[in-house]
Order: structure tokens, then sequence, then C-alpha cells
């Protein structure tokens, strides 16, 4: 196995207000990114065809991806996935008239598949994936508010974690709204991402939390063994995420592409949540709260 190795960063030449600065600001920022993405569109973020409702529909043709995207139907198109290894193409779009679609789709190539989901099931799905999120998240919460018992330690784990899932949703709107970039809606798939999101964030938090708290050492000796081990875990993590990214998106693999860039901000987040917002605070509780 590779051997990544971590420096030891000179956390004494920065103030705590200095450390969690940063962080802070990225969540801020990611918070209006979404506050102004709910005035104008109305929701947090764009929601997917498994929760607005919709069809999909897989079509083998001669014809692009951006002649199919742009110009070959008079229905909108929300997406077009091209199927790896064919001349097959996924187009999902908002519309639900089954055969008015299927006629259209018929003028441009052969009609594989089509299906559609209506916008009640898709609403109740929607319901049942947000509720999972929120139940995760105040899940994750008692738990390490009965793990430490502390306010300080523990609200620098939640909050954490809630700024490791604000920071991607903001990102996706902005891959949303940039036409340079890939269209990233929230579907069954980045749902999963967030709620792993929630998983990763609490390991290395919790991680560090514990060396710092409740094994001997001084407080950076504590620090540094903590990131040894969290740097590196995370850091692997975001190259097998990059990896996958490449290669699901090289070869047309759909749904892997936007799980993959979703745990990348993610994960990329959460190494500056964890050793800036995060080790402010405990450094804060170990050298002022405690005493005071």
């Amino acid at each position: 196995m590779v051997e990544f190795e971590v420096p030891e960063p000179d956390y004494d030449r920065y103030t705590n207000r200095q450390l969690a600065a940063v962080p802070l600001a990225v969540l801020a920022v990611a918070l209006v990114v979404i506050a102004g993405w709910y005035v104008v569109t109305g929701a947090p973020v764009t929601p997917g065809i498994e929760f607005t409702g919709g069809t999909e529909v897989q079509i083998a043709t001669d014809a692009s991806q951006a002649e199919l995207r742009e110009s070959a139907f008079d229905f909108e198109v929300a997406s077009v996935q091209p199927v790896a290894g064919s001349n097959e193409y996924i187009v999902e779009t908002q519309a639900t008239d089954t055969e008015a679609i299927e006629a259209e789709a018929g003028e441009v190539g052969e009609v594989v598949s089509i299906q559609t989901t209506s916008a009640t099931f898709g609403s109740d799905i929607q319901r049942q994936a947000l509720l999972g999120v929120g139940g995760a998240f105040v899940g994750m919460s008692i738990l390490v508010f009965a793990l430490f018992r502390t306010f300080v330690p523990s609200i620098a784990v939640v909050l954490s974690a809630f700024s490791d899932i604000v920071v991607p949703v903001a990102l996706m709107n902005v891959f949303t709204a940039l036409p340079v970039l890939p269209d990233i809606s929230l579907s069954l798939g980045t749902v999963a991402a967030l709620l792993m999101l929630i998983g990763y964030s609490v390991d290395s938090d919790i991680l560090l939390n514990n060396h710092v708290l409740r094994r001997r050492g001084g407080f950076y000796e504590s620090t540094y063994r903590a990131m040894e081990t969290g740097v590196t875990m995370t850091v692997t993590s975001i190259s097998a995420m990059t990896v996958m990214f490449i290669v699901s998106a090289a070869f047309g693999i759909p749904l892997l592409p936007e799980i993959a860039i979703v745990l990348v901000f993610g994960l990329t987040a959460d190494l500056m949540n964890t050793y800036m917002m995060n080790l402010s605070l405990l450094r804060y509780y170990k050298f002022e709260g405690v005493s005071s």
C-alpha cells in the first residue's frame, strides 16, 4: 500500500477565530447559494425525475448527445446519458405524455424502452428521501451528544457534519446553473451520497475528538496522531471517488458520476471542517472553555 505522509501543521500560528473563519465563510456562502436557488426555483436543489415525476426513454440512434439535448425533441429534455459500448442514449424529461414522447423518440431512432414516474409517486419518494436524510442527521446528533455529553465538542461534530452536507448541495446548484458544467440534480443516487457523507464526517470528527479528549498526550500531539489516520483515510477516499467519477463518466455509466462527484465535494469540505472548524472549537474547549 502507498504510504501517505501527513505534514504536521503549525496550528500555533493561528487563533481560534482565524481557523474557524474560513470554513464558516464557506458555509455562509453555501447557505446563501441554497437560499437564492430556493427563491428562484422554489426548491433548495433541483430535483430529478425520480422526485418530480417524468419519463425516461432509451433510444438507439446515430444522433449525437448534443443533438438529442438541444434540438431533437419538442419536449424539454432534463438530461441525456450515453449507454456505454453502444449507440444508445437514456433521455430524461419531466413530461409524462408517454405516447407523444415515444412518437417523437421513434422519429429520432429506435425506442428500446420507456418508463414513466407519476408526479404523485415522485413527491412521495422525495418526502421519504428527505425524511431519511433528516432522520439520519438527527440520529447522528443524538448519538454524538450521548458519546461526549459536553456541548462544545458535540456541537463541533454536528456543525462539521452539517457543513459537509450543505457545501455539496450548494455546489450541485452551481453545476446546474453553469452551462459549461454537467447538471447534478437531487436523485436517489445523490441522496445516498449525502447519507454517506454523514457517516464519513462523523467518523473523522469523532476520531479527532477521541484523540484530543480521551487519550494521553498534549493537544497538538493528539491532533497530529488523529490527522495521520483521518487525513490519510479521507484523501484515499477522495482519490477513489475521483477515479470512479472519471471512469464512470468516460464509459457513460449512469448514476455513478453524480454519486462520486458529490462525495468528492463533501469529503474535501470535510478536511476543511474537521481540521479547521472542529479543531478550533476543541482548542477553545481545552484551553478556555473548561477553565472558565
